[in-house]
């Protein structure tokens, strides 16, 4: 069964470069120069993973992985030239899993790719076979790693692959604080090089998706240049 990737880039050259990239590693790529035909897709095809460029001509991709994350958990990457740290934020905060900015080493997009898939095939239950049976309960949260399915107080909690995998290694080191470092490692499965926004973007959405206050959270608390920990 082929990996159908969404791509979506005003910029044509960059579109036709990631297309020929994803080709040569075996994807089936759908690739679009605008968020209307996009959205079709997305509703018309089972998609595996999306790249989304932030600056389109119809609507900007921040809202684009918005809408997208309405309804789909698979994982949304933002290739854009923008590097600000506030509109990485924002695309993380939003729902997007990782964001490469241009110009890109495509060696290093293939393999961001890799990592998502590889993440969202493991806890999708679409995907492989899931894992022994394994689950926590903490005071009316509930996460079971061997159906993805996490709910709170009896309400399922709609979480990405990525939240799910933030959210699944503090409840299994609960009691434990994780620093960032830590935290990134084990939910990126890739090295922690230097300090950023990343971490706490997600910690960020995953409080706002249990309705949680940042400043006083009964579930995930901050310890303070430390890191974050689940009592």
């Amino acid at each position: 069964m082929s990996v159908e990737i969404l791509v979506v880039d005003d910029e044509c050259v960059i579109a036709d470069l990631v297309e020929v990239y994803l080709k040569n590693e075996g994807y089936h790529v759908h690739k679009f120069y605008n968020a209307a035909g996009a959205l079709e897709c997305v509703r018309r095809e089972h998609l595996d993973l999306a790249i989304l460029d932030v600056m389109l001509p119809d609507m900007d991709g921040f809202t684009l992985c918005q809408k997208i994350r309405e309804d789909y958990l698979f994982p949304i990457l933002m290739l854009t030239a923008r590097v600000e740290a506030m509109d990485k934020i924002t695309g993380l905060t939003l729902g997007a899993d990782d964001y490469i900015t241009k110009p890109f080493n495509h060696l290093e997009l293939v393999a961001r790719v890799k990592t998502q898939l590889r993440r969202y095939t493991r806890y999708n239950p679409g995907g492989q076979a899931p894992q022994a049976p394994q689950e926590y309960d903490i005071r009316g949260l509930q996460i079971s790693r061997a159906n993805h399915k996490c709910t709170l107080f009896g309400q399922e909690l709609a979480l990405t692959p990525l939240e799910f995998s933030i959210l699944w290694y503090l409840c299994s080191r609960q009691g434990q604080v994780v620093s960032s470092e830590e935290l990134f490692e084990a939910a990126w499965g890739e090295k922690y090089m230097d300090s950023n926004n990343t971490v706490m973007s997600h910690i960020a959405r995953l409080r706002e998706k249990m309705h949680e206050p940042s400043r006083r959270p009964k579930f995930i608390k901050t310890v303070w240049g430390v890191g974050y920990t689940i009592e």
